[in-house]
């Protein structure tokens, strides 16, 4: 409780009590309590706009795994690279269809043809693109 232990706490009471005086008590416990409930009323309104607006409750949400200490790039590039993609495709997935897409576009396409340069002749320079 804020670092105050019950010794400390009946020694701030008994000052409280000292300089407030017995007249004036009850009204300063009054505004007490009704700050108190008012703080309640508050967190309460809170918790449920949070839940109306977020959908799920407070007491739900696993704070834990947003807590950026539990980030460590070492260990989540290591499940990556560890994480098996070589799953067995079947013939109706769009992954199939894609892989069959491919090689057929790759048995149409034309040879890539590559002219070389006569030994000693100057390669050709266009003045506007430099």
């Amino acid at each position: 409780m804020l670092g105050i232990n019950g010794p400390e706490f009946l020694l701030l009471l008994i000052i409280g009590l000292l300089v407030i005086g017995p007249s004036r008590l009850p009204e300063y416990t009054q505004k007490l309590s009704n700050i108190v409930k008012e703080v309640r009323r508050m967190a309460s309104g809170a918790r449920e706009q949070i839940k109306e607006e977020v959908g799920i409750d407070i007491d739900d949400v696993d704070w834990k795994k947003y807590d950026p200490r539990q980030y460590d790039p070492r260990r989540i590039i290591k499940e990556a690279l560890l994480d098996d993609d070589t799953k067995p495709v079947s013939a109706g997935t769009p992954a199939a269809v894609a892989t069959v897409a491919a090689a057929s576009a790759a048995e149409r396409r034309p040879e890539r043809t590559v002219e070389r340069l006569a030994d000693g002749e100057a390669a050709p320079f266009d003045s506007e693109a430099t």
